[in-house]
């Protein structure tokens, strides 16, 4: 997701001090009773996004275990606030006369718009041109990366938005159901993608968001499973993170893509803060 992805860049600062301070804002977040917006919790978040959003040499793995462990628990703590800022706000536009003319008023709006659009260029840079059909894959309360595709670049592709959480699914709906036309082109779906198989292969193109699977285990996991059932053929658009934009994201490298062909990487140095990756199955 781009929800965290709007803060200005602090000046560059020696790797050992910006893990200090990360290690900081990490012990603040846990003792927190709750992660839903408030003051307290957006200020931490956007702190972090600070330290974490100019390029970095910092290579995670190579980091101490303690560290190691630390990220793993932030990065969790990170999918957390994530989702309940979206859902809050995708409550509130859900109850508004026409929601998709109010998504805009969302605060990382700009973000996301920013990421459709390079992830649209790097699909069609790479032969990937108006799909017939999409998956989405942890698309959230509010789905604005399809619904921005959807307007803006893929304006007659039909996208299944998959989520394992039925709440985030019924706001998704009450949003996009304010515009008929535009309801028929959008399907959300309530599972755990692992117990989606041959469905997976009536997509030409799917997306993996940044947050479903936060451990690399379960990345690597749930890659496979969509790689066993996908099309030959088809691509399969992941999320990743370089150097310090690690401690906010989930890495997923060259090696934990076994058996597709890499179309692309891209690492974004602006505010946009997810490596975008693009693969393909091949056809035999």
């Amino acid at each position: 997701m781009a929800s965290l992805q709007n803060a200005k860049n602090e000046s560059h600062i020696p790797a050992e001090l910006l893990i200090a301070r990360v290690m900081q804002i990490h012990a603040s977040i846990s003792k927190l009773e709750s992660l839903k917006p408030s003051k307290q919790v957006n200020s931490l978040f956007t702190h972090l996004v600070k330290l974490c959003t100019p390029p970095s040499s910092i290579d995670i793995k190579t980091l101490p275990q303690e560290v190691q462990e630390m990220r793993e628990s932030l990065i969790v703590l990170c999918g957390r606030a994530e989702g309940l800022l979206e859902l809050e706000f995708a409550t509130f536009f859900a109850k508004t006369p026409q929601p998709l003319n109010n998504l805009n008023l969302f605060p990382y709006y700009g973000n996301y718009v920013k990421l459709a659009n390079l992830e649209y260029r790097i699909l069609d840079e790479n032969g990937v041109v108006q799909p017939k059909k999409v998956a989405f894959v942890g698309s959230g309360p509010m789905p604005l990366t399809s619904i921005v595709m959807a307007k803006n670049h893929l304006k007659s592709t039909h996208f299944d938005n998959f989520d394992i959480d039925e709440a985030a699914n019924d706001v998704a709906r009450q949003i996009v159901s304010s515009d008929i036309e535009f309801e028929k082109r959008m399907k959300f779906v309530t599972c755990d993608i692992m117990q989606v198989k041959e469905k997976l292969g009536e997509y030409d193109c799917i997306f993996l968001a940044a947050l479903v699977g936060m451990s690399k285990e379960d990345k690597v996991k749930i890659i496979m499973h969509i790689r066993k059932y996908m099309k030959d053929g088809g691509v399969l658009l992941v999320r990743s993170a370089k150097g310090a934009r690690a401690f906010l994201y989930p890495v997923v490298e060259k090696h934990d893509l076994l058996d597709f062909e890499l179309l692309s990487v891209f690492h974004p140095t602006n505010e946009v803060i997810n490596s975008v990756v693009l693969v393909r199955k091949p056809l035999f």
